[in-house]
């Protein structure tokens, strides 16, 4: 009987080792999958207003990625802004900033806070609460809930007009290449309206698709301006030409009168050529009208001279008369000439 009992007892040590063995295999490594888990960069503590750049709290669709130049955003009116007091929270709320630039905080009255950062927003706050003697030693933190305008309007002769989004200053340069960049049709001046202000004035930034755009790429953005790129000005050439008519200035708008005569196709043989004219409105609204000669040209003798959008380029016939050889004849043909782009 003992014999018994001594054989069931190892029977039943050797169960409870085999069950513990497979309790061990079957335990999750937690641990092991915590320490070696990714970490996304800018994703494990976000900067002061990074929260709420989107408008609420996480979505769970991955973190948001805040541009390494965040903190250089500066508060424009119409922003709403989270400000928290430590150890006051009678003063933690969410405030708007008003029209002027300025946040009314309670028992301080208006403080203007408009082209600060948040840091510099933050110690101004806190300089306005010490100063009227509120607070000894306040500690505030200011944070975005949402900004005025997030977004850049790109309008004009762009491969994708419309809006891009934009949380913080961006230049002029990457704005562009996120709408496809400027088409052939484009013009040489950009026009730059910052703010959301459509009487605030135009800025014009210089722009070629085949020189160096240093003045493009130092020419900051912020949320809320707008870009048109028009497109590029006009010259007529009339005449004694193969195609008469209107021509844009493409490729950064700089045109000559000799590539103006090859993209009408050059002048027919009975043209006179060393009797071209130019005729140029000036924006005062005077006209000048002055004789190239392309004969000289051709020789190597004179530059070829550089046109300005609206120019007309009159190319005579030899020998004749016609009626569109006076200056007023000349700029009402130019009126109805068709207009001819390389496409």
């Amino acid at each position: 009987m003992a014999k018994s009992r001594i054989i069931i007892s190892c029977g039943l040590l050797s169960l409870s080792a085999v069950a513990l063995q497979l309790a061990m295999m079957t335990v999750p490594v937690v641990a092991q999958a915590t320490s070696t888990s990714l970490s996304v960069p800018g994703a494990s503590s976000a900067p002061s207003g990074s929260k709420s750049a989107s408008g609420g709290q996480s979505n769970g669709v991955g973190p948001t990625i805040v541009p390494k130049d965040f903190f250089e955003l500066r508060i424009q009116p119409g922003d709403l802004l989270s400000v928290n007091v430590y150890d006051a929270p009678e003063f933690s709320s969410s405030y708007r900033v008003d029209p002027t630039g300025a946040l009314t905080l309670p028992y301080c009255g208006k403080v203007n806070l408009q082209g600060l950062t948040l840091q510099e927003a933050a110690l101004r706050l806190e300089a306005a609460l010490k100063e009227g003697q509120i607070l000894v030693r306040p500690q505030v933190n200011v944070d975005v809930m949402q900004y005025a305008g997030q977004f850049v309007t790109v309008m004009g002769e762009v491969n994708s007009p419309g809006r891009v989004s934009l949380i913080a200053p961006t230049m002029l340069g990457e704005i562009l290449a996120q709408v496809g960049g400027v088409t052939p049709l484009a013009g040489a001046r950009i026009k730059i309206r910052h703010g959301v202000d459509d009487a605030a004035p135009e800025v014009e930034v210089a722009y070629s698709r085949s020189l160096g755009n240093r003045e493009a790429a130092n020419t900051m953005l912020r949320p809320g301006d707008s870009v048109v790129v028009p497109r590029a000005g006009i010259i007529y050439v009339l005449g004694a030409v193969t195609k008469p008519g209107g021509y844009l200035m493409e490729e950064d708008g700089m045109l000559n009168i000799a590539e103006a005569l090859a993209l009408s196709g050059g002048t027919l043989p009975q043209a006179k050529t060393g009797g071209l004219r130019v005729i140029r409105r000036n924006p005062d609204g005077t006209v000048l009208d002055f004789p190239v000669s392309y004969n000289a040209i051709a020789k190597g003798t004179q530059t070829p001279l550089l046109l300005q959008a609206r120019d007309i380029v009159y190319v005579p016939m030899s020998k004749t008369k016609m009626a569109l050889y006076s200056t007023s004849g000349i700029m009402a043909s130019a009126a109805g000439a068709a207009v001819y782009t390389a496409r």
